[in-house]
């Protein structure tokens, strides 16, 4: 919004320079031959239009960069005006009336693809976040469903295998811990935890992340 306004004063601003400057430059011959010009204009006459146009073209584009910061946009913004100007003439009666009337169509087209641009901006990052957010959550499904084939996969070991697993992932024992803890050799828990993997691998040969899982448990 601040952006917006920041626009809407760029456009006010200029088109006061633009407006003055040429009311103070143009005599009252030049400006009767304008109103003439105008009048042949306004009867269909397309040499007069094209005469207009190379009057107004570039003080017009320059008006558009300025606003648009867009050299493509301010070329069809401003061929754009004078394209409405050439449908209205029969409503414009002199050439003061037809250049306002110039710049304010130019000014209204900036401000409605202005208001486009931001509405599809607005668009996108919704749709954006909307598939963040769909990924999320299949994401989290997915690692439920992973976790919930883990849990199936160690249930299916020996007691002992589970039991010697349990403390390795989940208590964090050390294979001499565990020899001490369950009295046996550690070489018996290096031979338990064997199983378990190579057991746990089979079930995981079509889910590397899966796999990735159980090393990090």
């Amino acid at each position: 919004m601040t952006e917006f306004i920041k626009m809407h004063n760029r456009f006010y601003i200029f088109n006061f320079i633009y407006l003055r400057c040429d009311e103070l430059l143009i005599d009252d011959s030049i400006e009767m031959e304008n109103d003439h010009l105008m009048t042949s204009i306004q009867q269909g006459d397309e040499t007069a239009f094209k005469t207009f146009f190379n009057l107004h073209y570039k003080a017009c584009l320059a008006y558009m960069t300025t606003l648009t910061q867009d050299a493509a946009a301010a070329e069809d913004i401003t061929q754009q005006s004078f394209i409405v100007l050439w449908e209205k003439r029969a409503t414009l009666h002199d050439a003061k009336a037809a250049k306002q009337y110039l710049y304010l169509t130019a000014r209204n087209l900036f401000i409605d693809r202005y208001r486009h641009l931001k509405s599809r901006q607005n668009v996108y990052a919704q749709l954006k976040h909307e598939a963040l957010r769909n990924r999320i959550e299949e994401d989290r499904d997915l690692l439920e469903l992973r976790i919930e084939k883990l849990k199936a996969a160690v249930n299916q070991l020996p007691p002992r295998c589970q039991e010697i697993l349990y403390l390795n992932k989940q208590e964090g024992l050390k294979y001499a811990e565990i020899a001490t803890h369950l009295n046996i050799s550690v070489k018996t828990v290096e031979a338990q935890m064997r199983i378990a993997f190579n057991k746990i691998r089979e079930e995981f040969d079509k889910d590397d992340r899966l796999l990735m899982l159980f090393l990090s448990w």
